[in-house]
């Protein structure tokens, strides 16, 4: 009840803060938020038991979900600032699966110095560096998350340094805790490294990405070794197409086996904006797990078409989904006989401001 009560005291501290810097147009405080619901069907998860999803934040079939209510606030004041950003709902405490009590309302928050336009020094916690998709919805173009996303980092806490290396170059590196923990329990916990190297351009970025930590005495939370590396890339065909690639691979090692597992995933992604107000987004997703690294151990091949419907902070997505596996993975109906395939449609409704 006390964890409740403080969160709900956060949550209040915050909208006075909101409100009190609506006034100030000058303000070095910006304020930021979201709200989002959806509601998803799932024909073989009817009364099954079994809900058909093994990706992030649309675990429920056939019901009205709220996914999050998030506020995000960001003061700066010369060369320093500070960031806290706040998540409340299923969204956020599967962000923050690691954590318990009030942590899991904090999704991010970190100090931040810059000591030139060429540095940049981060510490606190921080979503990670890794992948194509984003924890708030409002930053997606489709509504569910892929596998990638999934059972990838979500966050580091930590301290990274970011540098401008010149002609759209950059680089990032970085120590923190295990892959998601923002308090680790035990003083031994092995360091996470990260690296970034980028590269953007006025068309095109792209991005190498690794994490990665060795010698955990304990699963912390979910390997006693892991690394990953990644590449993320996207592409401006014109002012209505882009283009958007994802992959990745993960080494991973617990304390019941002798050598690491691996899975891996590519996924291709394409945005149309057929007007101001309407577009589409397609991802195709190819995941591997032949070798049960996340307890999946098949191979999924996902399909995503979404639309977006804007007007003003709202934003309308109805989304088809169908994914396909090379095992009985899925439910087929209310008895629960498996089936290699199953398809889900979601309605989904998003506001940002």
């Amino acid at each position: 009840m006390m964890k409740k009560i403080a969160a709900t005291t956060i949550m209040i501290t915050v909208l006075t803060v909101v409100l009190f810097a609506q006034d100030s147009t000058t303000s070095p405080l910006k304020i930021t938020g979201s709200v989002d619901a959806y509601y998803r069907f799932n024909p073989g998860a009817e009364g099954s038991g079994f809900l058909n999803n093994l990706t992030s934040f649309t675990n429920s079939s056939n019901t009205f979900q709220l996914g999050m209510a998030s506020i995000k606030g960001e003061y700066t004041k010369g060369k320093a600032g500070v960031v806290l950003d706040l998540g409340f709902g299923k969204r956020a405490e599967e962000f923050s699966y690691a954590d318990e009590g009030t942590l899991q309302s904090i999704k991010q928050a970190y100090i931040y110095y810059s000591p030139s336009d060429k540095v940049k020094f981060t510490f606190g916690k921080f979503g990670t560096h890794i992948g194509y998709e984003l924890l708030d919805p409002q930053l997606n173009k489709n509504y569910s998350m892929s596998y990638m996303f999934t059972n990838g980092p979500f966050s580091h806490t930590g301290l990274k340094a970011d540098f401008t290396l010149g002609g759209g170059a950059g680089l990032m590196v970085g120590i923190a805790n295990p892959i998601d923990v923002t308090s680790p329990s035990d003083g031994s916990a092995p360091k996470t490294i990260l690296f970034q190297l980028s590269k953007v351009a006025s068309k095109y970025s792209v991005f190498l990405n690794y994490a990665g930590y060795f010698g955990a005495k304990l699963q912390m939370p979910t390997a006693s070794s892991l690394s990953q590396i990644g590449l993320t890339a996207s592409y401006t065909v014109n002012d209505k197409f882009g283009l958007g690639y994802d992959g990745t691979v993960q080494f991973v090692k617990d304390e019941t086996i002798s050598k690491s597992k691996t899975w891996w995933a590519s996924a291709l992604y394409a945005n149309y904006a057929a007007s101001n107000s309407f577009g589409l987004a397609f991802r195709a997703e190819y995941f591997s797990d032949k070798k049960d690294a996340v307890k999946i151990g098949s191979n999924v091949l996902g399909v995503t078409v979404s639309g977006n419907y804007k007007v003003g902070g709202f934003t309308l997505i109805p989304e088809l989904r169908l994914d396909n596996s090379n095992f009985d993975i899925f439910s087929k109906n209310a008895a629960g006989d498996p089936t290699k395939s199953t398809f889900s449609a979601i309605l989904a409704a998003v506001y940002s401001f």
